[in-house]
Parts: structure tokens; sequence; C-alpha cells
């Protein structure tokens, strides 16, 4: 029985080391939606014409005139983008991407499974961020952890 005990003390204890690149998964994966989203952005606003264009043509999104979902689209994927990289505000960055990116997809009818595909991993990832984030490696964490002590 000692030997069994022994042996769940030290895979409990090994099982906690993924508790410690935790916080470099979190950030890296922060760093690589917000990469995503702020390109597209970046590609959206180096040629406004097209984009308007592809707003007015082949991206239907509904309930907004094409101008509005053009600038609302370029301008979430660079804010949020940056928030979400600093982990400032995480969780909102992380929502409005994640509605940005669905938006995406039922507004565009072509895409194609590889995209569609692609489209599902962007959203289970900023999923994660959204339920699971704030990484002590996030303004978020240090806000946080400032504000704990102001008595508000």
């Amino acid at each position: 029985m000692k030997v069994l005990t022994c042996f769940l003390r030290g895979y409990y204890k090994a099982s906690r080391w993924p508790e410690w690149i935790a916080p470099a998964f979190d950030l890296g994966l922060r760093i690589y939606l917000a990469s995503v989203f702020f390109k597209s952005g970046l590609t959206k606003i180096a040629n406004w014409d097209s984009t308007l264009y592809l707003f007015e043509e082949v991206y239907h999104v509904p309930l907004l005139s094409p101008d509005t979902a053009a600038w609302l689209a370029a301008s979430a994927e660079l804010g949020l983008s940056v928030l979400l990289a600093l982990g400032l505000f995480g969780r909102f960055a992380a929502a409005g991407l994640f509605i940005l990116n669905g938006v995406a997809v039922i507004s565009f009818a072509e895409l194609s499974e590889a995209g569609l595909n692609q489209h599902l991993s962007w959203g289970l990832l900023l999923a994660v961020l959204l339920i699971l984030s704030r990484g002590k490696w996030s303004a978020d964490y240090w806000m946080e952890k400032k504000l704990a002590g102001c008595g508000c």
C-alpha cells in the first residue's frame, strides 16, 4: 500500500508540470490569434476600395450596411487584436473576435471546407481564451493584482 501511495504522490506532483507552462501557452495562443486577425485588418485598410467592394458584393453581413460592416470589421480586427495580444480586457477581446469570426462564416456563403475548418479552429481557440484565460503573463492579471488592495 505504501508503494501505491508513493506512486500516486509522485504522479500527482509530476502532473502539475503543465501548470508551469500554462502562462506561456496562454500568451502564445493570444499572440497567434491576434496575429491572424490583425493581419486581416491590415489587409482591409491597405486597399479600402477593394474592402468596400467585397463587403458590397461578396460578404453579406446581416443587419448592417456594407460600409458600416467593413468599418466595424477592420476596427475590430485591429483594435481587439492588440487588446488580446496584451491580455488587456482579454475576455472582452476574445468575445469580440469570436463574434466577428462567426459573422464572417455566416456572411461568406462560398466559404470552402478548408476555410470553414480554419474559422472553426479560430473560434474554438477564442472560446478557450474566453472561458479559461486570465494568464499570469497578461495585463489583466497584473491589473487585477494591483486593484485587489484598493478597497473598491
